[in-house]
């Protein structure tokens, strides 16, 4: 089993990030995250507990396409996803910090017998992409808030 960890420091409210990453996830989970080509729902309805989704990826020269669930939804607090096909948890934790958010990211990943060899090798890869991600994240985050914190509408 393979664990990572990254966090961001974002320069915007607690709800607003939560919104932005586990409300709006379909819409925006390809936006941080572009190794995913295609992500659809295979449970109809909102976003929450037991919303089952299918993504396409290509990490790092290898394609793969996987379902998972939302295990936990806990509203500007936490978001955790459970693979159905492979085996991976995503958990995204939510901590106010005065008027910004600290998002912790951890992902933990079951590998293949066959790549168990390559195992540092695969940690330093997920890393970078969690750090990646996390940063990406931020960036997205702060610059769609930025202009409705000054008070510009973006047409929501």
């Amino acid at each position: 089993m393979i664990k990572t960890e990254s966090e961001a420091l974002i320069e915007c409210p607690r709800e607003e990030v939560f919104r932005f990453v586990a409300e709006d996830f379909v819409l925006n989970y390809p936006r941080w995250s572009p190794e995913v080509r295609a992500l659809e729902a295979v449970t109809d309805g909102p976003f929450q507990v037991d919303w089952i989704g299918r993504q396409v990826r290509f990490d790092h020269g290898r394609w793969s396409d996987s379902q998972f669930c939302v295990t936990v939804f806990e509203p500007s607090r936490q978001l955790t996803l459970d693979g159905i096909t492979d085996t991976y948890r995503i958990d995204y934790r939510f901590e106010p910090v005065e008027t910004c958010t600290r998002v912790f990211f951890a992902l933990e990943l079951e590998i293949a017998p066959t790549l168990r060899l390559f195992a540092n090798s695969v940690r330093k890869a997920v890393q970078n992409t969690g750090n990646r991600t996390m940063s990406n994240l931020k960036w997205l985050i702060e610059e769609e808030f930025a202009p409705r914190a000054r008070g510009i509408s973006d047409g929501r």
